[in-house]
């Protein structure tokens, strides 16, 4: 043929069954051209039709913390306090550790009243400390209405951690030892949230959730909607078991409340 002939087709021109103009062929023979070869794990997979199942690593997260933190000078706070432990322990997810704080009385003052020996498994608390809990249950002695000094001189040296409002947003509650039924079973907690209102914390009182046992009256009973309490009258009386099963209640009804508010 002559000179611009239509015999020898041109090397850039693609077959018409592929390259139909307005056609989505031609996209597609092109991304077959340009496509990788299949890897030998892609042929595999392609010859047998089998997928891998993806295997997902289970992340078990850490228990959240309860500080059971306390004073006690006879061992009634401390009751309660291990009877706390007990009860938020019983929370799956939930941890409760023991802490007491430091004593601001000198040893020869100490033993003048009589008070016996501390519990060595009990270590003390420092308030930098407090940021690794994730709620807390505070306890002490009254002392004509408010919290012991040395619950109070605890109080008074969180001042960095109040500066960066660390603990703002944890929940917390009280429970309380007083003489008497009048001296101080509500008023010991109540006048101890300024406390947590100065940190932002979150003050969780137990109310009425003990159901009947908080309506009991064959008996004496400390406690009360702020929290859990024992009367120790002189010294020589012990908690009972009414007074412990709140005090078990409370520690596991704080357990749920952190855990609730633990939850993403």
């Amino acid at each position: 043929m002559g000179k611009g002939g239509g015999c020898v087709p041109s090397k850039k021109k693609k077959p018409s069954s592929l390259a139909t103009a307005g056609d989505d062929h031609g996209t597609e023979y092109e991304d077959a051209v340009n496509a990788p070869l299949p890897t030998e794990d892609d042929q595999t997979t392609a010859t047998t039709g089998a997928t891998t199942p993806a295997i997902t690593a289970r992340t078990v997260s850490p228990p959240l913390k309860i500080f059971v933190v306390f004073y006690s000078m006879y061992g009634h706070v401390e009751s309660l306090a291990r009877r706390m432990k007990k009860g938020a322990d019983g929370v799956e997810g939930v941890e409760a550790r023991l802490y007491r704080v430091p004593e601001t009385l000198s040893e020869e003052v100490v033993e003048q009243m009589k008070a016996p020996g501390r519990d060595t498994g009990v270590p003390e608390i420092t308030s930098g400390e407090l940021a690794e809990a994730d709620g807390f249950l505070f306890g002490f002695p009254t002392r004509y209405g408010c919290m012991a000094a040395q619950m109070k001189a605890f109080f008074d040296s969180t001042g960095q951690l109040w500066k960066e409002q660390t603990l703002a947003g944890k929940p917390a509650g009280f429970f309380v030892s007083t003489g008497t039924q009048g001296g101080g079973q509500e008023t010991t907690a109540w006048t101890a949230i300024t406390q947590l209102v100065h940190h932002g914390m979150l003050f969780v009182p137990i109310g009425y959730t003990f159901g009947a046992g908080m309506f009991k009256m064959d008996s004496v009973r400390g406690g009360s909607p702020y929290g859990a309490g024992v009367f120790a009258g002189d010294g020589s009386r012990e908690a009972t078991e009414t007074e412990l099963a709140l005090a078990e209640h409370q520690g596991n009804y704080m357990a749920t409340i952190v855990k609730r508010l633990g939850q993403p």
